[in-house]
């Protein structure tokens, strides 16, 4: 019956819900993942916990079928499963196994899942307000909370136990989803991650950036047919500056439409006559500007 809840439930209404909103077989396939990925963490994490703590359940003393007329030993009040008269050992062994409650924590998982991807597709949180769709999308929570209270009106989990365990199982399935969805509040919602590895197939309805493979930039790196830059150690050159056409390609080289500078390092010696004066012309001299080391 657990299985039901928390795996055939999901699996069967995801596909629908599905075909009746964005009709994608990637989204099909993500959301069967993320459901997968909800119900595996959460049953292993549930199942180490329950080893590890081994918290006896309410119904133990059903469980054990002690011998007629025991008491409890007169050290301490202790006893062992020696006083225990079940022939099953399983039935005894799950008797300590109360915390968490696996029932709450999968049915949260599975449900859980199921429920957020009906919020993402509906777009609840589009700050608009929607009632319908609020109920709509807390449907599987509350399927999932009547699974949880009932593991403790036959006495099979401490109120603890059902807590913690639906705790764990929406957690889990909120980090499940959203390794494979955008947030909740999203304009894109209702449609999964882009795959990681590009294939050559048609683009599909997925939440990615589009990169336009046309632009060039004007400024760095270096493109073939251009000098490199001076080695450490060396005097700079004066700096280039190139035109490119607008008709040009993404790595076409320089025309000849190149801006000419002039050198600023030449000598530049002079001879300049003083006027007014008869004696013979001083000869001034510019000395050259070095380039900085």
């Amino acid at each position: 019956m657990l299985v039901c809840i928390c795996f055939g439930a999901p699996i069967l209404l995801l596909p629908l819900i599905n075909f009746v909103s964005v009709r994608s077989w990637w989204d099909w396939h993500i959301s069967s993942l993320g459901l997968v990925l909800s119900l595996g963490l959460t049953g292993t994490i549930t199942n180490v916990v329950k080893i590890c703590v081994g918290r006896p359940r309410p119904d133990l003393i059903d469980r054990c079928q002690p011998v007629p007329g025991s008491v409890n030993a007169p050290i301490y009040g202790l006893s062992n499963h020696t006083i225990c008269t079940q022939t099953d050992n399983y039935i005894l062994n799950d008797g300590f196994r109360s915390f968490p409650s696996g029932h709450s924590s999968l049915s949260f998982a599975g449900l859980g899942f199921l429920s957020l991807y009906l919020a993402g597709k509906l777009h609840l949180f589009d700050k608009r307000g929607h009632t319908g769709k609020s109920w709509l999308a807390a449907g599987p929570l509350v399927g999932a909370a009547l699974t949880a209270v009932s593991r403790t009106m036959d006495n099979r989990h401490h109120w603890q136990d059902v807590t913690t365990g639906s705790i764990l199982g929406i957690t889990i399935a909120f980090f499940s989803y959203r390794q494979f969805y955008p947030a909740l509040s999203s304009a894109t919602s209702h449609k999964p991650f882009s795959p990681r590895i590009a294939r050559d197939m048609p683009a599909l309805p997925t939440h990615r950036r589009e990169i336009s493979e046309s632009r060039v930039p004007l400024t760095g790196g270096l493109r073939p047919g251009y000098p490199a830059g001076p080695s450490r150690g060396s005097s700079p050159s004066p700096p280039r500056q190139y035109s490119i056409p607008v008709n040009a390609g993404p790595y076409a080289p320089p025309a000849d439409n190149r801006v000419q500078r002039q050198n600023p390092f030449e000598d530049a010696p002079s001879r300049t006559p003083i006027p007014g004066n008869d004696e013979e012309p001083v000869t001034t001299y510019a000395p050259p500007m070095k380039a900085a080391s």
